[in-house]
C-alpha cells in the first residue's frame, strides 16, 4: 500500500536536510523504512502474498543499499538516521 500524503510530508518534514529536501539519502531510507513497516503489518494478515513479500524484500535491499552508500559518505549522518528509525545496525 502506498503512504498517503500526510504520511509523506510528515517524514520528509522528520528527516529533510534542507527546504525542499525530498530525495536526500536520510529521506529516502525514512521513506521506505515507512512503507517496510505498513507491509509487515499487512504480511501479518496476509502470510500467503507471496508477490507483496517480494516487493517488500526488494525494499529492504534498496534501504540496506542506501545505507551502505550513507555510510561510506557520512558516517555520522549515518549514525543519527538508524537511532532515529531505530534500525538495529
Amino acid at each position: 500500500m502506498p503512504l498517503s500524503s500526510d504520511q509523506k510530508q510528515a517524514v520528509i518534514k522528520d528527516h529533510a536536510i534542507h527546504e525542499g529536501d525530498t530525495g536526500s539519502t536520510a529521506v529516502q531510507v525514512a521513506m521506505l523504512t515507512k512503507r517496510i513497516d505498513e507491509l509487515q503489518d499487512h504480511f501479518k494478515q496476509h502470510a500467503k502474498d507471496h508477490a507483496g513479500r517480494r516487493g517488500l524484500l526488494k525494499m529492504v535491499g534498496r534501504r540496506r543499499r542506501l545505507l551502505a552508500y550513507l555510510r561510506r559518505r557520512d558516517v555520522e549522518a549515518y549514525r543519527e538516521l538508524i537511532k532515529s528509525l531505530g534500525l538495529r545496525k
